[in-house]
């Protein structure tokens, strides 16, 4: 007969209640500075959802009236080297750090208001009314808030979208010896995220010092923790992970404190993440200046029952009982944070007829502002040593294309102890699944970083660690195809950052990939990413066909400080090709293409393992084609001036890559091109490319779905019988 042996998990898990004798021991002047906090951010949010009344916040104003004491009481329980991020809903957060940075030394509840404090306000209010003097420049609003210098770090619009990157944040805080501590704080709604679960098994496998803060405000929009989950007590996620966590009245603040000094010192001595859980309540909706109760998911008498428990009102009765301050100076300081907000206020907004008011408009960012700042403006690759390779005239090796990728990368982290390599399987199989980082993990152990099959959490991570400044990553992807499970991470977020955040943060990573196409891994592993990352912002793409050209570019890349995509091909790696012997330090430019056949009747642009295909269909053909290896794929990368002297000279073009017609890099640049050279076109652009459908399995079908020798001359002879030529 079976036995059963009941098991407990490792992680000690327990709720943390304040007692009266806490609120006696606690320091007066924290409880100053406490109360003070819920204050201002009471304030301030109030005057918030006065302007969103007003039609003066344009977008949404995710309040956080009722859960002040979540953020006031956990951020004083950090240092001035700890960092944060949040949710959307976010402001009270990013005060309370904001506030701690300005005035380090405390706040008191009796003084009057600083100018430090005073621009805090300003500036934040400003942000999310979409205004130039912002935080980031108008561009983050309500939900985009950072200000790295007081480590806020940003918030995100992404339910769980900022949790993968704090992972970084924390990663870069150990690494670099210090015990600086990240918190990254996300709502009840989150918890079911898979980027959540996903970065707190990576957190905890990898002991990094991070806080996961649950404000579990009970409701995700309209829809209860009790209809979302079995088991609404949220912190009981960290037992799955063996993570401690601690469970907190997040209206009590003095608790909140409590519980995450315990969570502080338990992260600052070493011993990995943390959890805690805040029960709080967001007395308004959603978003906007109504009650829950407007909506019908909500009763009067649940909000009016959680309103008795304010944080602020508990705060000052605690501090009154003890005869720290009296309720005439609470009174005062709630006075004196309303007209200071009525004043902040007044200073970005003017009277208008009907006695209504409007944003000044001489605060508004200026149009032209639109696309500064959506990638570097390459200062950091000028007086790079930029050389190709006939113009090399050091001793050359014969290498594998796939060794030079590995050449380069040991290169490369030999030299930049902020280089870090990171993936699925990067550190064992003598280097990966194709030998890409074959020797790396031998000779750089701590950073060369086997992850979990978890792409949004390592993607994130990485994510993370560009924006921290201190380190470079190098993100592998096995397949293209798996970018597509961390769309999050690589679109939204790393790509989208240094535009949202005010268009003047580096986030310098490296993605790499490799196209499997013609390998009998079928649908699912088989695609070309350029087609899809070339209408994705913020992006810089290549897409070397030599290893030469490969050790040139990632050089590039890793000097950049954009998020680079380097495309890789299978078909290439056993390829081999020229490389200095003892020169790995070049350079090949972003935004140089290269003519490698010469020609006069036709244009044909291409890329990857379809730059030597593209040369023996000429050469089979007779073509009298001109054959030019694109290199570097992104719209702000695109050699104009080599693809538009062969226009002028062909008026014929043929774009020829290996993928999906639907998902193809093609179509963007043939409307690019088309725009730009209709004049000089003798007829439409042409493309070769593979089927609609991604590749299949079987060997005849997926041969069929995609583009090889055959289908380039195939094109040769279509485009040049439209002008009247023969090949």
């Amino acid at each position: 007969m079976a036995t059963h042996r009941p098991l407990t998990p490792q992680a000690p898990w327990r709720e943390l209640t304040a007692q009266s004798d806490d609120w006696r021991a606690a320091d007066p002047a924290l409880l100053g500075t406490l109360l003070t906090q819920l204050h201002w951010i009471r304030a301030f949010e109030e005057t918030v959802l006065e302007l969103a009344a007003e039609g003066l916040i344009h977008g949404p104003a995710h309040s956080s009236v009722g859960q002040e004491g979540g953020a006031a009481g956990s951020v004083l329980a950090l240092g001035a080297g700890d960092q944060i991020n949040g949710s959307h809903r976010g402001h009270h957060q990013f005060l309370a750090k904001a506030l701690q940075h300005v005035a380090p030394g405390g706040l008191d509840p009796r003084a009057p208001l600083t100018p430090a404090v005073d621009e805090v306000l300003q500036r934040t209010l400003a942000e999310i009314m979409g205004l130039a003097q912002g935080y980031c420049r108008g561009r983050g609003g309500s939900m985009h808030l950072r200000w790295l210098e007081a480590g806020a770090l940003g918030t995100n619009a992404i339910v769980g979208g900022g949790v993968p990157l704090a992972a970084g944040a924390a990663w870069a805080h150990r690494h670099a010896g210090t015990d600086r501590v990240a918190v990254t704080y996300f709502g009840d709604g989150a918890v079911n995220i898979g980027s959540v679960l996903e970065t707190m098994n990576l957190a905890a496998a990898w002991q990094l010092p991070l806080c996961f803060f649950i404000e579990n405000n009970r409701y995700a929009v309209s829809t209860t923790v009790e209809e979302s989950t079995a088991e609404p007590r949220l912190s009981a996620r960290g037992q799955g992970f063996n993570i401690p966590s601690w469970k907190v009245d997040g209206m009590d603040p003095l608790a909140v404190h409590l519980a995450m000094s315990e969570a502080v010192a338990h992260m600052r001595a070493g011993n990995g993440p943390a959890i805690v859980e805040a029960d709080v309540y967001r007395y308004f909706h959603q978003n906007g200046p109504f009650p829950g109760s407007a909506f019908g998911y909500r009763s009067k008498e649940e909000e009016a029952q959680w309103r008795r428990r304010d944080p602020l009102d508990k705060t000052a009765a605690e501090m009154i009982g003890r005869g720290l301050l009296s309720q005439p100076d609470v009174d005062a300081l709630r006075q004196a944070c309303k007209q200071a907000m009525r004043e902040v206020a007044g200073r970005l907004t003017e009277a208008a007829d009907g006695g209504k008011r409007r944003i000044r408009a001489a605060l508004w960012p200026s149009p032209d502002f639109r696309d500064v700042g959506l990638r570097s403006d390459g200062a950091e690759l000028q007086g790079l040593r930029y050389l190709e390779a006939d113009r090399h005239d050091g001793p050359m090796v014969e290498r594998k294309f796939v060794d030079a990728v590995a050449d380069v990368l040991d290169r490369r982290m030999q030299a930049d102890a902020g280089v870090v390599v990171l993936g699925e399987d990067v550190h064992r199989l003598k280097g990966g699944t194709n030998g890409a980082t074959r020797g790396l993990k031998e000779r750089y152990p701590d950073r060369v970083l086997g992850t979990p099959i978890s792409e949004n959490a390592f993607a994130g991570l990485g994510g993370g660690l560009a924006m921290d400044g201190r380190y470079k990553p190098v993100v592998e992807f096995m397949y293209p195809d798996f970018m597509w499970v961390a769309a999050d991470q690589v679109f939204n977020q790393i790509g989208k950052a240094r535009h949202m955040f005010g268009g003047d943060i580096d986030v310098p990573l490296v993605l790499r990939t490799k196209v499997a196409m013609g390998t009998g891994y079928g649908s699912q592993h088989s695609m070309d990413p350029a087609g899809i990352f070339a209408t994705a912002p913020g992006w810089r793409i290549v897409a070397p066909a030599t290893p030469y050209d490969y050790v040139g570019l990632m050089n590039t890349a890793l000097a950049s400080k954009d998020p680079v995509l380097v495309i890789e091909h299978v078909d290439l790696y056993g390829s081999s090709g020229p490389i200095p012997e003892d020169d790995l330090d070049f350079h090949i430019p972003f935004g140089k293409a290269r003519v490698r056949r010469a020609g006069g009747k036709l244009t044909v642009l291409t890329y990857l393992s379809m730059v030597q295909r593209a040369l023996e269909a000429v050469e089979q053909s007779g073509a009298d084609a001109e054959v030019i290896d694109l290199r570097t794929l992104d719209r702000a990368s695109l050699d104009w001036d080599t693809i538009g002297a062969s226009v002028r000279k062909t008026n014929s073009v043929l774009i020829v890559e290996q993928g999906a017609r639907g998902t193809g890099y093609g179509a963007m640049l043939a409307d690019e091109i088309q725009r730009r050279y209709f004049d000089w076109l003798d007829q439409p652009v042409k493309r070769v490319t593979g089927g609609e459908a991604s590749p299949s399995i079987s060997k005849v079908l997926e041969r069929a779905a995609y583009a090889g020798t055959e289908e380039i001359i195939e094109g040769l002879r279509e485009a040049l019988a439209d002008i009247g030529e023969r090949a």
